[in-house]
């Protein structure tokens, strides 16, 4: 199983998309203070993710909304999904 994810940062105020097999552990790795773009903040919370069988699907998958290039697109989708799930 691999996932397709989308975390954020208050203290950025920033969105990070990303694919992974082992989510909690990702999630992990970005709040450690590491070189590179996610570890200058610590507080990374994932707001949404989407399961798929293959590593190239959840790939495929984070490259499309990468695309988008909005972060209001991105708030849009997380926003309708939490609204559905929410019950």
């Amino acid at each position: 199983m691999y996932h397709f994810y989308i975390i954020y940062s208050k203290k950025a105020h920033k969105y990070y998309i990303g694919h992974t097999s082992n989510l909690s552990e990702r999630l992990v790795k970005h709040n450690a203070n590491h070189k590179g773009f996610t570890g200058t903040y610590c507080d990374w919370e994932i707001v949404y993710s989407e399961d798929y069988e293959t590593k190239s699907e959840a790939y495929a998958r984070e490259r499309e909304v990468k695309n988008w290039k909005s972060s209001k697109m991105i708030q849009q989708l997380i926003s309708k999904t939490s609204h559905n799930s929410a019950g």
